[in-house]
């Protein structure tokens, strides 16, 4: 392994990471359902985005390991 790949998977893994941080916040957030409706609903659509960006940037270290 060179050092641009333990460079990408360092970057890649702190990424994720934060996603799951503020993932997991907002999950503590609607279990305490202390704020209004429309907070809730917000933070569910970016508890959603959160997953998917999780997902993309998963998709993309994948991808670039495979072809770079």
């Amino acid at each position: 392994m060179n050092w641009f790949n333990i460079g990408l998977t360092l970057d890649t893994l702190g990424k994720v990471l934060l996603g799951i941080t503020v993932l997991m916040v907002h999950w503590h957030v609607l279990k305490e359902h202390k704020i209004d409706a429309d907070v809730l609903r917000t933070m569910k659509r970016e508890q959603a985005l959160g997953a998917s960006a999780i997902l993309l940037i998963i998709i993309g270290y994948v991808l670039q390991l495979l072809f770079h």
